[in-house]
């Protein structure tokens, strides 16, 4: 699949939320982006734009944080201070990948052999455009067998 591009500024991030979730082709989404991109602030208004009263707020030390939305679950997890694959199977990820609930992972290169074929990747970088801060966002739909940045993937 071809890459959707979309370039926002926060004030619109909702809107942007809604283009996305209409174009995301799986239910597990990679996010990646630099500190203080974005990726949070973005998880937190595609959570609202699933229809869930929670706040999305940084897994960076809880690892994973649940949102109840009306008819299942989103999780959101940001594996940033993982060291190791065993911290991982210890929060018992093999359950999460299995379910049917929504999955945003922040920082997911730890976690790249696991994943199953088919998952939609956003890519967050800021850029600075008549002095005005946006967001240049972009979603590729990868079947696991190429490279992304430095994840080999299956």
């Amino acid at each position: 699949m071809e890459a959707i591009e979309f370039t926002y500024k926060l004030e619109n991030i909702d809107d942007v939320a809604k283009r996305i979730l209409s174009s995301l082709n799986s239910k597990i989404v990679l996010f990646y982006g630099d500190i203080g991109a974005g990726k949070t602030t973005l998880i937190n208004a595609l959570i609202k734009g699933l229809q869930s009263e929670d706040t999305a707020t940084s897994p960076t030390f809880s690892i994973v944080n649940e949102y109840r939305l009306p008819n299942e679950n989103a999780y959101h997890f940001d594996f940033y201070r993982i060291e190791s694959i065993e911290e991982v199977f210890d929060i018992g990820i093999e359950d999460y990948l299995n379910s049917e609930n929504w999955l945003f992972i922040e920082w997911p290169d730890i976690i790249i052999s696991l994943l199953p074929e088919d998952i939609d990747i956003i890519d967050i970088t800021t850029t600075t455009e008549k002095k005005e801060r946006s967001l240049k966002l972009t979603i590729n739909t990868k079947i696991l067998t190429e490279t992304y940045g430095s994840a080999t993937v299956k």
